[in-house]
Formats: C-alpha cells, structure tokens, sequence
C-alpha cells in the first residue's frame, strides 16, 4: 500500500531468470503453471487476460548468472547495462541489444507469456526516457511468439518526435505522464493531443491513460481513498476527450462500489459506438480557452463534435456546421442525455467553466 516495497522485495524467478507468480498470492500458480489457470478462468467468461510488467532483466537475474533461454552459454550478467536505469523501482537492468542473448531473453519472456494464454502487457519504464532498441527487441519477440498480443508501452510522455517509430512497434502508448482527478490533467491532455492525432489509427492508439472516476486510490500511491474530485461537469469533459480521441478506455476506478452516474459515463451506447467507429478525428480550433474536437463515422456518415470550455469563466458558444463541411441545416443530437435538438446550422451552447459539449451530426 502506498508505494513500492523497496525495503525487502522478495522476488519469484524461474531457472531462465524470468519472474513468476508468487504462489502465496496465486496458489494456482504452482507447479510452474504461472498464470495459466488465470488465464483460462478469465478466457472463460468471454474476457482477455492482460499483465504488467517492467522493461529488463532481473538484476537478481544477473547476480546469479542465470542462462538464458535458447542460447548456449549465455548468461543474463552478459546481456545487461545499466544504461536509463528505472529510478522509482529499482528491481530490474537495462536489456542490452547490442549483446548476443539479448533477443533470445525477450523471445523467452513472450514465449512464456503466450503460454500462459497472455492478450494484453503493459511494460512500463519503456517510453520515458524512450528505450528505442529494447522496444524493438520486444515487438520482435512477441511477433515471434505465435500469440497476437497487445503492447502497452508506459509511462509518458512518449516523445513526439518517435510518433513513426512507436506507432510501428506498439499499439498503445501513454502520452502524459500519470493522469489523476484534477483538472490541470485534463486541460494537460488536450495539449498533449495536438501531436498525435495523426497517430490515431486500427490497432495504433496514443493512450490518454487510466480513467480516474469512481471510488479510486485504493491501497493507491497519490493520496487517500476517496471518489474522484472531479466535479461532474469535468468528468463529462474527460470522458468526452478519452472517447472522441479513441484513447484505450482503461477504468481505474473500484468496479464492485462503481456508483450510478460513473456507470452512466462508461455505457453510453452512442459514445462507445463514437469511440469504436470514430474516424478522422482532429483539432477543430483552440481560440479563447475553447476547444473543439471533430470526428466522423465512415459507416454512418454521422459527424461528432466535441467543444469544450477549459477556463474559469461562463462561456457562449457559436460554431457553424459548415466548418466540418455542413452547408446545411442538420440534425443535432446531445449524445450525453440522447436529447434531440432539432435542425441547426450551428452550434450553439453557453458552457460553464470546465464543461463540454458532445453532439451527433447528421
């Protein structure tokens, strides 16, 4: 609780220096099963099943000269550096990809994750700094692993300047840094996003990060338990982003105490079908601390427009249809309350501080 266990970590490692499940917390796991057991439960239920873990080598790997795996006399002290080492968890080495071994270590990491039925791993210490040679050697190594696999690549900010690169080699990566229930976060965001939206593609997603609504920081490490501090004007406005932008929707809330309006934010019928069928989405203007977002569904014809007030003021707002090529009057539905609001060749709302608008066009 609170943090990392710095102090006296106690760590479970296979002969090929490869972490285990600690078969006290995951009784499944033993017999060298790891979470296969896990898997399959979760697979059952019509589920994926997802792990995260930190980028490198175990330095306990390391001080022991474990083999490693699909070599021969290769030994985890020789493929090792400690180059960009992780500073807030201090457990594992930089993978070196310069040294003969290196592939094969991570070809053994996602041989062994694919066995146990993996669909999705987040690895983290990856994008910031940005580990460019181990992210290769991993997305060589799941290719290779005969399982289509999700990666995840953490924290943020993932440099812009790698966009090309890390949308060739992830499908997801964080953007920021940690996003929590304060406004600055989301006001952040909607800066950040600016240099990705090209990056917006099938099966490439710049990751606004974890939701935090709901009943959130249980056991966490940024202050008490508590529900999100965001007021509800803003956490519409932060769904609206994470949606509009097609950011992986990861819930970083308590699921079994999820209150009414927080559910009511992650089931919206029309939001989610927005978020999965979006294409083309863009900046619309950024004038006088009001935003606008725009997208549009391939299939449907339906537009999207998100707008949103990011001041400390009352805003009026007017934004004509023919700016996302509307030349006429159109259909105008709220996709929050499902509201029709008749025909209209403009936009047209007064937003509080903080608060957004989300409609259908068509």
């Amino acid at each position: 609780a609170g943090g990392y266990n710095q102090d006296d970590p106690r760590y479970v490692m296979d002969e090929w220096g490869r972490y285990q499940p600690a078969v006290n917390r995951f009784p499944s796991a033993a017999d060298g099963k790891g979470f296969k057991e896990i898997a399959d439960y979760i697979h059952s239920k019509g589920l994926k099943f997802g792990i995260h873990i930190m980028r490198g080598i175990p330095k306990v790997a390391v001080k022991a000269k474990t083999p490693v795996k699909g070599t021969e006399g290769i030994t985890a002290d020789m493929i090792y550096n400690e180059n960009m080492l992780c500073y807030w968890l201090r457990d594992n080495y930089t993978v070196d990809a310069s040294k003969p071994g290196a592939q094969e270590y991570y070809n053994s990491l996602f041989e062994l994750y694919a066995s146990w039925g993996v669909d999705f791993i987040k690895i983290d210490d990856l994008s910031s700094p940005y580990h460019k040679d181990e992210i290769e050697l991993i997305r060589k190594a799941i290719d290779q692993c005969g399982r289509p696999i999700v990666l995840s690549t953490s924290p943020g900010a993932t440099p812009v300047a790698e966009a090309d690169h890390i949308s060739t080699h992830a499908n997801m990566w964080r953007m920021v840094n940690d996003v929590w229930d304060i406004w600055r976060d989301v006001t952040h965001l909607l800066q950040v996003a600016k240099g990705w939206y090209p990056y917006i593609g099938q099966g490439t997603w710049p990751d606004c990060d974890m939701i935090p609504l709901g009943r959130i920081s249980i056991r966490g490490e940024r202050g008490e338990e508590r529900q999100t501090r965001l007021t509800p004007d803003e956490q519409y406005s932060l769904i609206t982003l994470f949606t509009i932008f097609r950011s992986p929707l990861m819930f970083g809330g308590d699921l079994p105490s999820m209150d009414p309006f927080t559910l009511s934010l992650l089931t919206n019928e029309e939001v989610l079908k927005m978020h999965a069928q979006g294409t083309n989405v863009r900046e619309l203007f950024d004038n006088d601390d009001i935003m606008g977002i725009g997208s549009e569904n391939a299939v449907t014809g339906e537009k999207y427009v998100a707008i949103f007030n990011v001041g400390e003021e009352e805003k009026d707002v007017e934004y004509a249809l023919s700016e996302i090529g509307i030349e006429k009057k159109a259909k105008l539905t709220d996709m929050w309350s499902g509201e029709s609001l008749g025909k209209s060749a403009v936009i047209s709302k007064t937003l509080a501080p903080h608060a957004s608008l989300l409609y259908k066009v068509y």
